[in-house]
């Protein structure tokens, strides 16, 4: 069992790593790859994204604490706890296609961000592996010799940091990807179904209230999985995903 303990001062910091660095690698991408979008459209897309991901991570957030510790929806605006990375993601793509919706811009605008919300993500949960206990990310009780005591005495699965490596080989996967001829949005509709297959899978090791055998995140990226689908469907041909 590794020693680890808690420590939550670290959580900020890392978060605020990951939004530094995401970014860094997006500006790098934009500028090596081009952009479909002007900065007037670039910057609209991205403040839709922002101001879903805000909202969908907190309500989702919300939903899925509520059941264990009682919080109530007027606490939706206040600050602290409550937040998670699907929410996030699953509202920052509706705020997106509400944006371009009332802008007219039909072109497929996320393939610039899924490497760097590969890596982004990734740098935060070591934030989240840190911070322990109080940050609630961490698994199920295991006997592995990879399970971690966060400063109880209990080794539990180090969920984060499994999900640390997997964003790291999607990550190399995607770039990949990216580097050769594709449909425009294939690598954002792969990041996104890549990452929410694995949520629905990470999650079975979380120790999360279930509602018909699963937790709200599940039932988030379950449907995030169909939308994304009905997307795919009626965008492309099923020969080039096959």
């Amino acid at each position: 069992m590794i020693n680890l303990g808690s420590h939550p001062q670290w959580h900020a910091l890392f978060e605020s790593l990951g939004y530094g660095v995401g970014y860094w690698i997006y500006r790098r991408e934009r500028a090596r790859a081009g952009d479909v979008l002007d900065d007037s459209g670039r910057w609209s897309v991205i403040a839709g994204a922002v101001v879903g991901g805000l909202v969908g991570s907190r309500v989702l957030g919300l939903l899925e604490q509520m059941p264990r510790v009682g919080i109530a929806w007027g606490q939706v605006l206040m600050p602290g706890g409550g937040k998670t990375i699907v929410g996030g993601l699953l509202g920052g793509w509706a705020g997106v296609e509400l944006v371009k919706a009332a802008r007219g811009i039909r072109s497929r605008t996320g393939d610039l961000f899924a490497v760097p919300l590969c890596v982004g993500i990734a740098v935060g949960r070591v934030g989240c592996l840190l911070a322990g206990l109080p940050d609630d990310t961490y698994g199920k009780a295991t006997g592995l010799p990879w399970a971690v005591n966060f400063g109880d005495g209990v080794g539990r699965h180090p969920t984060q940091a499994y999900e640390i490596v997997f964003l790291a080989l999607l990550g190399v996967l995607l770039h990949e990807l990216g580097s050769r001829p594709h449909r425009e949005g294939a690598v954002f509709r792969w990041f996104m179904a890549g990452y929410l297959v694995w949520r629905v899978g990470v999650e079975f090791l979380k120790p999360q209230p279930l509602v018909g055998g699963l937790d709200a995140i599940q039932w988030a990226c379950l449907a995030g999985l169909v939308w994304l689908g009905v997307e795919w469907a009626r965008r492309y041909e099923v020969s080039e995903y096959a």
